[in-house]
């Protein structure tokens, strides 16, 4: 057998025997080779595809552009995926379309030149993928409701208020109404204003909880820092006044916009707070206050606060603080930081902790505004 015969051959059973998919085509496109896992990927023996163009194997924008792409390579040696891996949807012969990894690098010394491509299947990698996002979707979904239920007494008591005072004003207008010397319009017009303006103030309390306990997909959005601080405090002011805690909001004027799920922050705030909430309730009165600040740090990130004066962390905690189930409260779950800090991160941001001057714990996070990638200087 001629030795240029056997070095094909040879090199046809090393790509037969690959697990990836390999497939070499020329400088116009056209397939060469065609290995086994290729053919049990895409559903076509290596007969039927040698010979043509290899956008057979592709769909969408790929499909439409190769050509061009090897072209653009050729020319210029502008890599559009040459020598890069990335993911791209492929498409077998009968028409399905499945997620591949495809790495492409250029055969050397080659002419005319040539490129190969190792592609797999990562469908189930995805299916995971999609899988844990889900049960990240659920739990997240799980710990608001289970906050919220803690929360319950607060916020049936902030929502009586206003029902209350509409109930004595009604009242006061209905008394008005049967007096036998008549009516007083600024009397009965100032009753009308209140029981408008506390129904108002119910509604916006059952709008923000609503909206908050919601199971809904993520979005991560345009949104104002400010107004996801002070619709958490609308939620918590009514937990922290049960416990006798001082709730204060400082926020920096002007804050760049970020991009965030609201949501979510509102979450991790309501988190946080009621952590800090826990912590002081055990001081004197002088020190049971929580500090809800927003402001940018001296890295030009949008830096979130809480800060306690409480008794602070002991080493141990301070140590195992994210670590999952790990918590210091008689029936806590331990999840509500791990959940929290997986948000940040989703985010492109940070949660961590300090001592708070004088004595307790701040707990913060820090995101990038909007349009700046965490770590790369905005100019």
């Amino acid at each position: 057998m001629p030795a240029g015969l056997r070095a094909r051959l040879d090199l046809q059973a090393v790509l037969d025997a690959a697990v990836e998919a390999v497939i070499l085509i020329d400088e116009n496109g056209i397939i060469e080779t065609f290995n086994r896992s290729a053919e049990r990927l895409f559903g076509w023996q290596a007969d039927e595809v040698l010979g043509k163009n290899v956008s057979v194997l592709m769909e969408g924008a790929d499909r439409a552009g190769h050509d061009g792409y090897i072209k653009r390579f050729l020319n210029t040696g502008e890599a559009k995926i040459i020598g890069i891996g990335r993911e791209v949807p492929a498409r077998r012969r009968d028409g399905s379309v499945f997620p591949a990894m495809l790495a492409v690098g250029e055969v050397q010394q080659s002419s005319p030149r040539r490129f190969v491509g190792f592609l797999h299947d990562i469908t189930l990698r995805r299916q995971a993928e999609e899988a844990a996002r889900q049960s990240e979707a659920r739990l997240n979904h799980f710990a608001r409701l289970s906050t919220m239920g803690e929360m319950a007494a607060g916020l049936a008591h902030e929502i009586n208020q206003p029902l209350t005072a509409i109930a004595t004003f009604s009242q006061a207008a209905t008394r008005m109404l049967s007096r036998p010397e008549g009516i007083e319009r600024e009397d009965l017009s100032e009753a009308l204003d209140q029981i408008t303006a506390q129904a108002l103030r119910a509604g916006e309390v059952i709008r923000r909880l609503r909206a908050f306990v919601k199971n809904r997909e993520v979005r991560h959005e345009r949104a104002d820092c400010r107004r996801v601080v002070e619709d958490s405090r609308l939620l918590l002011e009514a937990d922290a006044r049960s416990n006798n805690v001082q709730l204060r909001l400082r926020v920096a004027d002007s804050l760049p916009p970020i991009t965030a799920d609201p949501v979510q922050l509102q979450q991790v705030l309501i988190n946080l707070v009621r952590n800090a909430i826990d912590a002081s309730v055990d001081v004197p009165s002088a020190h049971r206050e929580v500090i809800l600040s927003a402001n940018l740090d001296g890295d030009g990130m949008v830096e979130v606060a809480v800060a306690d004066h409480g008794h602070g962390l002991s080493t141990e905690a301070a140590e195992r603080l994210f670590h999952p189930f790990f918590t210091t409260k008689p029936g806590g779950t331990g999840l509500g930081l791990v959940i929290s800090s997986s948000i940040i991160r989703a985010h492109n941001g940070r949660l961590a902790y300090r001592s708070t001057p004088g004595g307790g714990c701040t707990f913060f996070f820090t995101l990038p505004p909007l349009g700046v990638l965490p770590g790369v200087e905005s100019h």
